[in-house]
């Protein structure tokens, strides 16, 4: 297989979860000859779920590829995931594609994920199609999902197809712009009669169709509005224009399980959507871009990784500029490093070929890169560019992860750093003053799945629980005490003695200290001991051990002795001084803070800031984005820590948000007392 610029499709199959990506890339397959059998996932043999946690799921979570030859072209399907724990994945697979095949539910239509399908296409500035599948489904209706895609996809869909019947007479299609009708036998398209009691329905839908393509052309448009005949060569080129500008969404329609329509969508991919030659330049980071060229210096985007930890790391490119060989060098300019490749491969779902070539636009593999993972640029040393990635979506649920067996608790951080190499979208953290390691995604679904995938992969075994809050303490009011240590055990004692006062800072300002010993009390050359015993001590607040912050200290007076003292001594003295002053002073709980941002439609805005009110947040604002409101608000870690299920539960899906840390603030009395008799119940046991 030679990957050649003019003759390549590289085509996204994106939507809602249970909208049928998978059922029509197996179809799509299975009717170029590429397999012999048309894969079912519910049946867990499809060619593009293969992993175990997808067959036992019967959901794609996570994108998976296939290249065949439709007319000799060579067509590279994207299937990405539906799912709302792993759409992530389609996000940022999403560039490698130079069209997006949006595939709209007949039963349930345009849903969330459709919509934020075909935004992740116009993000990336290509061009999109929809096929309404399932139109064989007993709760089909065809007409109720193409109004629910007029409303809410962009560009604006207009139909190209009429199915003829629906639910169990669906049985062909009506072609719109050719004006002719084909029915299906085993995916084979035949010519027959448009019925006659579609006749009006038809001429209607083709006058609009004609209509709407001659608007991307004034010319044509003109002409039509005169009354002048346009010829189907002409109504093509004009709708594939319309389509590269991304003027309109020309919607398809059939069923991927009963194999009907399939290879009409076929066609269509090869004769009306670009090649990577016509498409919109890549991005670059400086805010250039680099054209799909393969007589230009090579650049490469690493838009995905697969890890198998025998096989080691699959990085995944998209050939921006150039071309490649089977193998050769290459410069990351994101680690500014060299690497070197020894096989270029191609993807057919689990199985990875060997290729000889491949120019500009094409998708390839290649193994066992060092310091290369998704998002970075590879180019030519000589030319170097980097070109702009795409954020994964941020995690919005964590979880304490434990090692199930003694002994494995190093293998899971870093089996777990492995799998981030695959997944973006997980967040991995250590946190110091819980002792724990956190595993952020998207959904508990995507947790779970991550575990299950830990389990197979490395064969371990792992407990989740609810992260701890990391709370932090500090102090109330200003105080002035001594700490003194003295110690006499026979030869030389140890004496340090120092006095400080120890005050309250701005929330946020810190730790800092103060020498304002004059006349020598204190020898120089003991001070900084005594601010280190003040750090030490500070790591464990007295009120329940959390760091202690935002907090001065003035060391003002002391005495030393000229035998007995040493920086020891003074450490001591300064640890002794600090927990004497925090005792006296009166420490008070602080909690993180988070900024959280809420994407919901009009509808719930109300449900969702009682909510946020409910849950001690104070709400900042209110921005319109689209059909959509963006509520933002500060809200205490400790309330939002199941959110994600909530929100999803309160909008039926359609709410989104993000979170990211914003401060520390004080834990108001009646909830901080209940926390540290929690805390402290918990460290008696």
């Amino acid at each position: 297989m030679k990957l050649s610029s003019d003759k390549l499709k590289n085509v996204a199959l994106a939507a809602h979860g249970g909208a049928g990506k998978t059922s029509l890339a197996e179809a799509l397959i299975f009717n170029s000859g590429a397999t012999n059998r048309l894969g079912r996932v519910e049946e867990g043999n499809s060619v593009m779920d293969y992993t175990e946690e997808e067959q036992r799921r019967t959901a794609s979570l996570s994108s998976a590829f296939y290249q065949y030859e439709w007319k000799k072209h060579i067509i590279s399907l994207i299937d990405t995931p539906g799912d709302k724990n792993f759409f992530s994945d389609t996000k940022t697979c999403m560039p490698a594609a130079d069209a997006a095949v949006i595939v709209i539910d007949a039963c349930s239509g345009a849903d969330i994920r459709t919509e934020q399908a075909a935004l992740f296409a116009g993000d990336n500035n290509i061009p999109a199609i929809g096929f309404i599948n399932k139109v064989d489904h007993e709760r089909a209706n065809f007409r109720q999902a193409f109004d629910s895609a007029v409303d809410t996809l962009k560009p604006k869909p207009i139909l190209i197809q009429l199915p003829i019947g629906e639910k169990e007479t669906f049985k062909g299609v009506v072609d719109l712009i050719a004006n002719k009708a084909y029915s299906f036998t085993d995916g084979k398209a035949a010519p027959m009669d448009i019925p006659a009691d579609m006749a009006d329905d038809v001429e209607s839908e083709r006058a609009e169709l004609i209509e709407n393509i001659a608007e991307a052309d004034d010319e044509l448009l003109e002409r039509y509005l005169e009354g002048d005949e346009i010829k189907d060569s002409e109504l093509i080129a004009a709708l594939r224009n319309g389509i590269k500008a991304r003027q309109f969404m020309p919607v398809l329609c059939g069923s991927a399980t009963a194999n009907i329509g399939v290879t009409l969508l076929a066609d269509f991919i090869v004769e009306g959507l670009p090649s990577p030659l016509e498409r919109a330049p890549f991005p670059a980071a400086d805010g250039g871009s680099v054209a799909f060229d393969s007589e230009a210096p090579f650049a490469g985007y690493v838009f995905k990784t697969i890890v198998d930890p025998y096989a080691g790391r699959l990085s995944l490119i998209k050939i921006v500029a150039g071309k490649l060989g089977k193998d050769g060098n290459l410069y990351n300019t994101n680690k500014d490093s060299k690497e070197r490749y020894s096989q270029l491969l191609y993807l057919a779902g689990k199985e990875q070929k060997p290729i000889d070539y491949a120019e500009a636009g094409a998708i390839v593999a290649v193994a066992k890169l060092k310091e290369t993972f998704t998002g970075d640029t590879l180019c030519d040393e000589n030319k170097k560019v980097t070109l702009a990635g795409t954020a994964p979506i941020a995690p919005v649920i964590s979880f304490a992860v434990e090692a199930a067996k003694q002994g494995d608790e190093d293998k899971v951080f870093s089996s777990l750093t492995r799998l981030q190499e695959e997944d973006p979208s997980l967040g991995l953290d250590r946190i110091a003053e819980t002792k724990e390691i956190l595993l952020n995604g998207t959904g508990m679904v995507h947790v779970e799945a991550t575990i299950e995938k830990l389990k197979r992969k490395f064969n371990l075994e792992v407990v989740i629980k609810p992260p701890k809050v990391p709370y932090r303490e500090t102090v109330r009011k200003k105080v002035r005490v001594q700490g003194k240590h003295k110690k006499q055990t026979g030869g030389h004692g140890q004496y340090g003695d120092c006095w400080i006062v120890l005050e309250p800072q701005e929330r946020g300002a810190g730790f800092e200290f103060v020498d304002a010993i004059v006349g020598g009390v204190i020898p120089k050359t003991y001070i900084p001991a005594v601010e280190k015993g003040i750090i030490e001590s500070s790591g464990k607040g007295v009120l329940a051990g959390f760091p202690c912050v935002d907090f001065r200290v003035t060391l003002d007076y002391g005495s030393f002795h000229a035998v007995d003292s040493s920086e020891m001594a003074f450490k001591m003295a300064g640890s002794l001084a600090f927990k004497k002053a925090c005792e006296e002073s009166g420490g008070v709980l602080l909690e993180p803070v988070m900024k959280v941002s809420v994407v919901v439609p009009d509808d719930f805005t109300g449900d969702i800031m009682g909510d946020l009110n409910s849950r001690r947040g104070r709400v900042l604002g209110m921005e319109s984005e689209g059909k959509y409101q963006v509520v933002n608000a500060h809200v205490p870690m400790a309330e939002i820590l199941t959110y994600a299920p909530d929100l999803n539960s309160m909008t039926g899906g359609r709410g989104t948000f993000s979170r990211e840390f914003s401060h520390y603030d004080e834990v108001p009395g009646d909830i901080s007392k209940k926390v540290l008799e929690k805390i402290l119940a918990e460290k008696e046991e």
